[in-house]
């Protein structure tokens, strides 16, 4: 055990931690050792917290040696994506003005993720300010490699713990998702992220005093990536939750009541009908053959209400907020880094205050068609992103390939638009590159989602970790 430590599932760590196999110490040591070897060739983590996670472990260690009761995490490391803050370390977001914003405290979930024994190693790569693209590249730290082509995109915009999880620097990252950020990275690097409901988990996505707006309240939310879908679940325990200093997090229970058996599954391999690839089309399938030997009933042919105005409505909502924000913004990204936005701007002038305020009764009742098609299929499974992993950049290389890039990601941007959980999971290696699906559930039904993954997962199996491939 102790030659591999950093190969073990986050609960199995915590285990043997708990229990005086391994030492906290020992267990965090692993992980800096297998950092140093292979983080040169990912460039995932980029502020790297050695002393600091040795000194949390040897805490851990002098608690368990006093006979007191160790956390779920207990010694567990796991990466923060470089939006969220770390006390006493500057939250970057890849950009130099910040490289001296030094957090003054732990955000939500960091803090109830070190509450319960994990130990921060390190913050983790994404797009400049996340908004330089979906490839994790940004000014300050340079670009973060797919392990398992560096010709391909690990994805973004937490890209960074997609990767680190993936090699075995850590068995979890905490990123987040405002429209597959947490999945696709996933997807792309070969293992599992949790997107919950909103008001799910408690955040902070302030940058300094002043909350962000609208859409921004909305549509971010903070999620766990696991190399496990059981990793994820104790992840989700973990951080699921009311905090007082987050109004917007309920405190509802992890766990619902059991619906009916069998339990239905809507199958909406192309969201929209606007074209899949047949690798992703055949992950999906792969998945759906899982559900149905698990015991799920598995319905095909069927597509999510209204997804054509989710994503139209989420692009304009989010449009017209950036547009006044975007003078400001436009000289931190660095150079070629404001060329996403543009792109994503296309041109067309920001919604006026009347066309705006239409938008926000226009989600409502987007989010009502969604939740009757959840009453009737409890879960949805579909493709992350619709085509294979894409070239470092190309989102914003033109108009063309960012329109296809953006395309691909709609299920993912109405799933966060809609405000729904979802859970990414593996399905298997094609060519060399890892492929995923989702699984879309009612609101605060994450356990619907987690434990579809994980009879997916049970059947198709587990991908990382892995050693970088060059």
């Amino acid at each position: 055990m102790r030659d591999a430590l950093w190969k073990m599932p986050a609960r199995a760590q915590a285990a043997a931690v708990r229990a005086g196999e391994v030492t906290a110490a020992e267990l965090v040591e692993d992980h800096l050792t297998r950092i140093a070897e292979v983080n040169p060739a990912v460039n995932a983590v980029t502020q790297l917290l050695a002393d600091r996670a040795r000194a949390d472990a040897a805490e851990t260690d002098r608690r368990r040696a006093a006979g007191a009761a160790l956390g779920p995490l207990a010694g567990v490391p796991f990466t923060v994506k470089e939006t969220t803050d770390i006390e006493g370390v500057p939250t970057t977001f890849g950009v130099e003005q910040f490289r001296d914003r030094v957090a003054r405290a732990d955000a939500p979930p960091v803090a109830r993720l070190r509450a319960a024994g994990a130990v921060p190693i390190g913050h983790s790569n994404m797009p400049t300010l996340i908004l330089a693209g979906v490839h994790a590249r940004s000014v300050l730290y340079g670009d973060t490699a797919n392990p398992w082509d560096p010709k391909v995109t690990p994805g973004g915009s937490s890209g960074g713990d997609g990767a680190a999880v993936a090699t075995g620097m850590a068995p979890l990252g905490l990123g987040n998702d405002s429209g597959g950020s947490v999945r696709l990275p996933a997807s792309f690097c070969g293992v599992a992220a949790l997107k919950p409901t909103y008001g799910r988990f408690a955040a902070d996505h302030r940058i300094g005093p002043d909350d962000p707006s609208f859409a921004s309240q909305i549509l971010v939310s903070d999620g766990p990536l696991a190399r496990t879908v059981d990793d994820l679940r104790l992840a989700y325990e973990v951080l699921a939750g009311a905090d007082p200093r987050d109004p917007r997090a309920v405190p509802m229970p992890p766990y619902g009541e059991p619906l009916p058996r069998p339990l239905k599954v809507a199958v909406v391999a192309d969201p929209g009908g606007r074209g899949v690839h047949p690798t992703v089309r055949a992950a999906v399938e792969r998945a759906a053959e899982a559900l149905r030997d698990a015991g799920y009933e598995v319905c095909e042919g069927l597509d999510m209400p209204r997804l054509g105005d989710a994503v139209e409505v989420y692009e304009r909502l989010t449009r017209a907020e950036f547009a006044t924000t975007w003078p400001l913004v436009k000289p931190l990204l660095g150079e070629g880094g404001h060329r996403y936005i543009e792109l994503s701007m296309g041109g067309a002038a920001p919604a006026e205050l009347p066309e705006y305020l239409r938008l926000t009764g226009a989600r409502l009742g987007i989010q009502r068609d969604w939740a009757a098609f959840l009453d009737a299929y409890p879960l949805v499974l579909g493709p992350v992103f619709t085509d294979p992993p894409f070239v470092p950049g190309d989102e914003s290389r033109d108009l063309e390939s960012h329109r296809r890039v953006q395309n691909a990601l709609r299920l993912c941007t109405a799933t966060s638009f809609v405000g729904v959980p979802a859970v990414a999971v593996p399905t298997g290696v094609v060519d060399g590159l890892p492929y995923g699906v989702q699984l879309i559930g009612r609101a605060y039904r994450e356990d619907l989602c987690l434990t579809a993954a994980e009879e997916v997962e049970r059947r198709l199996g587990v991908l990382t970790p892995i050693d970088p491939r060059t």
